[in-house]
């Protein structure tokens, strides 16, 4: 019995029941994907289509060089960039009582702050530039009472106009990015700055806000370059950004590819920067988050 039990169940500590697999001799077979190879053979023969189109088009590209680092460039440029920092300024002003307005307790704010995202969503960016433009035409005098009154055609000019509808219509859409990040930290959270005597205002700002960044950072980066190429919308009001300026040489001479080619590189430089910018705030506001979300 001993024996004939020894025979069948037992195992050498040398041999093993079954062969050992060396892990680094296995063959991978790479499954045949054709519409992978069908997707990149059309892109690359759009690439070449491009590609040939702009080199049969005769851009003169002596004229691109010339105006890249020209100072009228630069000046529409730098304008771009002013422009763009303002209307984003007042957008977040306006995102952050609106994002807020939505969380309180009274019905008349709530309501207000629905019908504000209503009606700037809901119309055309270019119409409510042109409607702040021609402002003085429903608006003729503008005023405080103690502080005096103005000709709203003095005040509503170009810069101002764009600046205006610039921002409060992209306040419309951040408010939805920071009430969604407001809304991504745990209740508990107000809870316990309640408890320790925070008032709501004083919970937002050291509380609250500095958790919700880490979802808000991304799309409010987006939005931020997005807005950065709207401002082209300026020049409709006349507006002397960098497509008002470029539209203004070519309508000169008659180089209308070669001045949008220099318009299309200056964006796509502002946008990269703001592009980086955008991922350090991401990796400054999401430390101690792993990738997954988790802590």
């Amino acid at each position: 019995m001993t024996t004939q039990h020894r025979s069948l169940g037992a195992v050498d500590a040398g041999s093993a029941p079954f062969p050992t697999l060396d892990i680094a001799q296995v063959v991978r077979i790479r499954r045949f994907r054709p519409l992978r190879l069908l997707m990149g053979a059309l892109a690359i023969a759009f690439v070449v289509f491009v590609v040939k189109a702009f080199a049969n088009a005769k851009i003169d590209w002596s004229v691109v060089r010339e105006y890249l680092f020209a100072r009228i460039t630069f000046f529409g440029l730098g304008l771009t960039i002013l422009m763009t920092v303002v209307a984003m300024m007042i957008g977040l002003s306006v995102a952050v009582l609106l994002a807020v307005g939505f969380g309180s307790q009274n019905p008349v704010n709530r309501w207000i702050c629905k019908s504000y995202v209503w009606l700037f969503r809901g119309t055309p960016q270019l119409l409510q530039l042109l409607l702040w433009y021609n402002l003085a035409l429903v608006f003729p005098v503008l005023g405080f009472p103690g502080f005096g009154s103005w000709q709203t055609v003095d005040l509503m000019g170009p810069f101002a106009a764009a600046a205006i509808g610039l921002g409060l219509n992209a306040g419309a859409y951040m408010s939805e990015i920071i009430r969604s990040g407001l809304l991504s930290v745990d209740t508990g959270q107000y809870e316990a700055a309640k408890a320790i005597g925070m008032t709501r205002s004083k919970a937002l700002r050291k509380v609250i806000f500095p958790q919700a960044m880490r979802v808000i950072i991304p799309p409010l980066g987006n939005e931020f370059i997005g807005l950065t190429k709207n401002t082209s919308l300026a020049s409709i009001v006349g507006f002397g950004e960098l497509i008002f300026v470029m539209q203004s040489i070519y309508f000169y001479n008659f180089k209308v590819i070669e001045m949008l080619l220099v318009a299309a590189f200056w964006y796509l430089v502002v946008t990269s920067i703001l592009s980086v910018g955008q991922y350090q705030l991401e990796r400054r506001f999401g430390r101690g988050f792993s990738r997954g979300g988790r802590h």
